[in-house]
């Protein structure tokens, strides 16, 4: 505060010249820009998004996506390998690859092949053990990075879904990235889920990103269906003796405080990177290995867990 002296009087304050800047709202658009505009001006271009969504895929009993909350548990392992189980159990499968900065299906199924199109303008999933195949890998060459925002992601999810002739199917598996990104979200907007499996490994630091990877899909409106732990413990091939390398029934445990299912533990074993880098998931290529028993195993748990639930595409995601 400042005192007038007697006949003073108070200078008017200075008004902005016309070279003043106002530093301009910000707006984050689908994650990916920011933009000076206001957001009234934005909001125009995102109705078509609500408008498009719900993808229903009605001659497909069940979908389900296999998730992590973070990388290097073995993900995209655990859902080639229980797709080749379900297959194996007399169910039709399909499997895609929605994973669009680094799809690995094509390199596990061993196959590096670009699908056709239908006269219908479909375009005509690939075959290889008996799974209807999709990834964005097909379509891009190997080296090329994919370098995608938000919006270019969720058109590129609609096409995978909407746009492959999948036909009559038992089971979607939807091998989603680690994390919880862009994908996870256009997937739940674009097609009502059956539900979620989560795949992690028993130490802690995989076991705090399987809570994240859980409140994100209770967020969505996804059920659970199970947790699945991978790398579970070493088998030695000599005595069959188990060592818990990591530690013990962090997957269990962690099931059990969020009351969900737990779905299986597959042993950790060399032999299962060496297949999936030659392009036959031991599953197929060993089906009597441990592994593969133990694969098999968690595709039964599933099977019981959605007779129980007896939930077929009910789901809506609002």
């Amino acid at each position: 505060m400042r005192f007038l002296k007697k006949g003073e009087k108070e200078k008017p304050k200075p008004q902005p010249s016309s070279e003043t800047k106002e530093h301009p709202d910000l707006q984050v658009i689908s994650g990916s820009q920011i933009s000076g505009r206001q957001p009234q001006q934005q909001r125009p271009p995102q109705q078509p998004q609500q408008q498009q969504q719900n993808i229903t895929l009605p001659n497909i009993k069940y979908k389900i996506a296999v998730a992590s909350g973070k990388g290097g548990v073995g993900k995209s392992t655990v859902a080639t390998n229980l797709a080749i189980s379900l297959a194996n159990a007399g169910s039709t499968v399909g499997l895609l690859d929605a994973d669009a900065y680094g799809p690995s299906i094509p390199t596990m199924m061993g196959i590096q092949e670009q699908p056709k199109t239908s006269p219908e303008r479909k375009i005509i999933p690939l075959v290889r053990h008996d799974i209807k195949l999709m990834s964005i890998g097909f379509m891009v060459p190997e080296e090329q990075a994919m370098i995608w925002r938000g919006p270019m992601l969720h058109g590129a999810i609609r096409q995978l879904l909407g746009d492959v002739d999948w036909g009559e199917l038992d089971y979607l598996i939807i091998d989603l990235p680690p994390g919880t990104g862009d994908v996870a979200l256009s997937l739940t907007q674009a097609l009502p889920l059956t539900g979620a499996l989560i795949v992690t490994t028993p130490q802690d630091v995989a076991l705090a990103d399987v809570r994240r990877g859980v409140a994100m899909f209770e967020r969505l409106g996804v059920p659970i269906l199970g947790i699945i732990e991978n790398m579970s413990y070493f088998l030695c091939p000599h005595c069959n003796e188990k060592t818990e390398i990591f530690r013990a029934d962090g997957g269990k445990n962690t099931s059990e405080r969020f009351g969900v299912a737990f779905l299986g533990q597959i042993p950790l074993d060399a032999e299962v990177c060496t297949a999936g880098d030659i392009g036959v998931p031991i599953v197929a290529g060993h089906p009597e290995s441990p592994q593969s028993e133990a694969f098999g195993e968690v595709a039964k748990e599933l099977e019981i867990v959605l007779d129980e639930s007896g939930e077929e595409d009910e789901l809506t995601i609002l």
